[in-house]
């Protein structure tokens, strides 16, 4: 009898975090990353746009606590209107992500922490050419048209994820052309209509 009225509260615990615990899809179509990257010693940045291929947040109550993030490595664009299709060939091949063998990067938030009602402090883990990382940004959520707006800026040192090419660190001598490690990204995630 004891053992039968412990798996009822054990079921009835089950189904209230299940409740609690709320995923909600985001707009792919809507949703995108802004990257921009420059060589070390001059003013010629490159700019563009890689897309979602899937992703959730995760809310407890009204709270967001978590998210995961699939990313498409074949949908980077450079938009800056220069080189265009040669830079995509090359952020694509083997010198920077490797496209063809690691076509999806992940993005998983560990910890949310509220400053207030819409800004966060997160942690996560981004996946990049199968290397998983620990980072930590800033974000701020706001509702829009019965969708969550969650933005995001952060900078990544890519030679933590073997993004090696005319690195300053790698090089024995820099030279005009040296890439700086530093990879500045906006991330822009708008969750379907409820």
């Amino acid at each position: 009898m004891k053992n039968n009225i412990l798996l009822v509260f054990i079921g009835l615990y089950a189904i209230t975090m299940v409740k609690a615990q709320n995923q909600i899809q985001i707009d792919t179509s809507k949703s995108f990353i802004k990257w921009a990257g420059s060589n070390l010693f001059s003013f010629n940045e490159h700019y563009g746009t890689v897309k979602f291929k899937n992703g959730v947040l995760i809310k407890d109550a009204d709270s967001l606590s978590g998210g995961r993030f699939e990313i498409d490595m074949n949908s980077i664009l450079n938009t800056d209107g220069e080189y265009n299709k040669g830079l995509v060939w090359h952020l694509k091949n083997e010198d920077f992500f490797h496209v063809e063998k690691y076509p999806i990067a992940r993005l998983e938030m560990t910890n949310v922490t509220y400053s207030d009602s819409l800004n966060l402090r997160i942690d996560a883990n981004l996946t990049i050419k199968n290397v998983t990382k620990p980072i930590v940004y800033e974000a701020t959520l706001r509702h829009q048209n019965n969708s969550t707006v969650m933005t995001a800026k952060f900078i990544i040192d890519r030679t933590r994820w073997n993004v090696n090419y005319q690195s300053k660190s790698l090089l024995k001598s820099l030279k005009d052309e040296t890439i700086s490690d530093a990879i500045e990204f906006e991330v822009i995630v708008i969750t379907k209509s409820n």
